[in-house]
């Protein structure tokens, strides 16, 4: 239990964070999966438009600690690239 004024409002900021970490964790789950069941659709206009909004919350969670930089990149990467090899 905290005890001290810092631990106090410590816990009350690890609640916050937890809060919007857990929004910005579903938020890129959700984009990443509009992409594959766009790519799933055969829809390559779709997956294209879904990629171009989910890259930004992928890079932007990379950037605030919530998934490492290179694990974003990776998945950016990968989906791009399923993207890409779609017939038109």
């Amino acid at each position: 239990m905290a005890n001290t004024a810092q631990s106090k409002k410590r816990a009350r900021q690890s609640v916050a964070r937890y809060d919007v970490n857990k929004a910005r964790r579903s938020r890129v789950k959700s984009d990443v999966r509009s992409v594959e069941e766009a790519i799933a659709s055969g829809d390559k206009n779709k997956a294209e438009a879904a990629l171009k909004a989910a890259e930004p919350n992928l890079v932007r969670t990379a950037q605030k600690g919530m998934m490492h930089k290179k694990t974003a990149s990776r998945k950016v990467s990968r989906l791009a690239k399923r993207v890409k090899a779609m017939s038109t």
